[in-house]
């Protein structure tokens, strides 16, 4: 059958309190993958996140093309051998073409707290079945984040909190945190997300308080050395994973069954991806990990959103078609 392809570049205003380790980040740019073989047609969305991904937008597209122009040729994508963010976005086009991607999506998130334990009521109250809620720590006097913590934990008794640190203590701060929760409701602490600078520290803080942690920027370091074992991963009770910065949908799952089989949870999370790669995710989620509440509710950094949109999502959707052809077969 006939092949084709289509590499979009887009551009979208971000909302103007985004913030990305210290950089504000004022528009969003990646690619939409197009390939089409006979009648059927699949996409992805190609978008290194700037200071995390280790490929930049630039290398990213140039790669993108030349695999393009390849599999057009009648190749195939070898995922091993390109960056994650293009690995990532190819192997969801592939998904799409092939009618492999389910249609139906996961699309619930967990709502952020920011203080007031009643406003978050409303919230659980609309969630089916484990009420899971997320507070950004590290802002503020470690003191003060374990305060509001167990503020929250102590008011919604069925309550289970995700907390994201990144990175933004030592293990002297995460252990100031820590006195401040109660030990009787730290079980109901899912994790921390990265709480120290040093992952040491962070296993040590674990050990130390019964506060289970995740990795999120480890697992990304960890997984690019060839020796890496998910057995190494010592302390660690959860790993976010943001396939934009793991690598190919097979090996986000290789991933998520090495980590199952260790009795390690998993979460799908976003790398601010538009609507488009979002509700990608939220389809992919409700795929391979369906019991579990992924971390997609980026759509909200957004000034608009890409030609499909996010459930419930009032911002306006620009459609593909507006956006510039980059390359095209």
């Amino acid at each position: 059958m006939t092949r084709s392809a289509k590499l979009y570049r887009y551009k979208l205003p971000m909302d103007s309190g985004v913030i990305l380790r210290s950089q504000k980040l004022s528009e969003r740019v990646g690619f939409i993958a197009e390939i089409t073989e006979g009648d059927k047609v699949g996409r992805g969305e190609i978008a290194p996140l700037s200071c995390f991904s280790l490929e930049s937008t630039e290398e990213a597209g140039v790669q993108a093309q030349h695999q393009l122009e390849m599999w057009v040729r009648g190749g195939q994508f070898d995922y091993d051998k390109l960056f994650p963010s293009v690995a990532f976005g190819l192997s969801m086009a592939e998904l799409e073409l092939n009618d492999e991607l389910p249609a139906e999506g996961n699309y619930l998130a967990a709502p952020l707290c920011t203080g007031d334990p009643d406003s978050l009521l409303p919230k659980l109250e609309a969630m089916d079945g484990k009420k899971v809620a997320k507070i950004k720590v590290g802002y503020h006097e470690p003191i003060r984040d374990g305060m509001l913590v167990n503020l929250f934990l102590e008011a919604i008794p069925e309550l289970k909190l995700r907390l994201d640190a990144n990175r933004s203590w030592d293990l002297t701060q995460a252990m100031e945190f820590a006195k401040q929760i109660t030990p009787s409701l730290r079980q109901r602490i899912s994790y921390v997300e990265e709480p120290c600078k040093q992952p040491g520290d962070s296993v040590s803080f674990a050990i130390d308080t019964g506060i289970a942690i995740a990795w999120d920027e480890t697992i990304q370091h960890e997984i690019s050395r060839k020796d890496f074992a998910i057995e190494d991963l010592l302390g660690v009770k959860t790993l976010v994973i943001k396939p934009t910065l793991i690598g190919s949908v097979q090996a986000c799952i290789k991933l998520i069954e090495k980590a199952q089989a260790q009795s390690i949870q998993t979460v799908l999370s976003s790398s601010i991806e538009s609507s488009f790669g979002l509700t990608q995710l939220a389809r992919l989620a409700k795929w391979i990990l369906p019991e579990t509440v992924p971390g997609l509710d980026t759509v909200k950094f957004f000034e608009c959103q890409l030609e499909t949109a996010w459930p419930g999502c009032e911002l306006p959707v620009v459609p593909l078609s507006e956006q510039e052809v980059m390359w095209r077969s």
